[in-house]
């Protein structure tokens, strides 16, 4: 399934990285993506399960959630080093990334949700 993914910031998961953002719950509320019921249902992705989420630039692995709200084709992360792993490095005349348009393709996968301490060793290996 090809969506676009747009990134965003969710005032409890800066608090959890605040707090810790080597933590479970950091990890709980950072590394999901939001997906539309009807993209969703046609990929045959579950509330919950894993999803492997790959753009241009990198893939990671992170839990899916099923929006109530509908948006086909949107699929929206929280800004976090989950989606930081999609985000291409070239810039245009902002020089800030694209965080806001990747375009990405989505599948169910039995791979686990890397840590952060896991992304971290893959960006020196």
């Amino acid at each position: 399934m090809m969506v676009t993914i747009v990134t965003f910031r969710d005032i409890f998961q800066s608090e959890a990285q605040e707090v810790d953002r080597f933590s479970e719950e950091y990890r709980r509320m950072s590394a999901v993506v939001f997906l539309d019921k009807s993209d969703a249902a046609k990929a045959g992705i579950k509330e919950g399960s894993n999803v492997l989420v790959e753009s241009d630039n990198g893939r990671v692995v992170v839990v899916a959630r099923i929006s109530e709200d509908a948006h086909p084709g949107l699929a929206f992360m929280p800004n976090s080093p989950w989606s930081n792993r999609l985000v291409p490095a070239e810039t245009d005349d902002t020089r800030i990334p694209s965080y806001k348009s990747i375009s990405a393709k989505i599948s169910a996968t039995d791979d686990k949700v890397p840590t952060v301490e896991d992304l971290l060793r893959g960006m020196v290996s």
